[in-house]
């Protein structure tokens, strides 16, 4: 008897929409693109691999740690370049100061110039990771935090608004190591009004 099983695969998203925005090659996002679809395969590939080892009593096993250790890597690889695409725009759509999240980051950083100064500076941390917003509902508080590769560094409980890729794949292809002007151009392209859905409101 077969102890094969199957798992439904998660289907990777389309981002194509985002091609020709300024500041970003097509080279640069259709790569970019391409490893965000390697995460999904991979991602796919690892939790049918757990669930079949299960079924085929060999949970608990040394090979089964370190394949559930690496799947969470995968997924908020996967998960993370989704957030990061699905903020962007080829246009941005700027954050309106009287809205929900204007405010808010107003009260939280005292002006919406000293949270950008904060997240920027966030993002030029040397070494590869993500930069991210957060909002911490329990004690109602935005906040900048660094995530080093994928999976270290998110703040538990906290919703996730914006996310800034800065692995080198994210940039070198356009600007080498000037970090600092993809970041201008990021900004360029965020979505506020993506960014403000994800925010929670009472």
């Amino acid at each position: 008897m077969s102890t094969q099983t199957r798992v439904a695969s998660y289907q990777a998203r389309n981002f194509d929409y985002l091609l020709g925005a300024p500041g970003f090659s097509d080279e640069l996002l259709k790569n970019h693109f391409t490893l965000y679809q390697g995460y999904v395969k991979n991602t796919n590939n690892l939790s049918e691999r757990l669930m079949n080892m299960v079924s085929a009593g060999n949970a608990g096993t040394p090979e089964f740690s370190e394949l559930k250790r690496h799947f969470g890597w995968e997924w908020d690889g996967m998960r993370l370049h989704e957030y990061y695409f699905e903020g962007m725009s080829r246009n941005g759509a700027e954050l309106e100061d009287d809205s929900s999240l204007g405010n808010k980051i107003a009260e939280d950083f005292e002006s919406y110039e000293n949270w950008e100064k904060d997240f920027k500076a966030t993002g030029k941390i040397r070494g590869v990771g993500w930069a991210a917003l957060y909002f911490d509902p329990r004690t109602n508080r935005l906040i900048n935090a660094w995530i080093n590769e994928h999976d270290t560094g998110h703040l538990a409980g906290c919703n996730l608004l914006l996310i800034m890729d800065v692995f080198e794949h994210a940039f070198m292809h356009d600007y080498g190591l000037n970090r600092a002007d993809y970041i201008e151009a990021f900004f360029k392209t965020i979505d506020w009004n993506v960014v403000l859905e994800r925010f929670p409101r009472e």
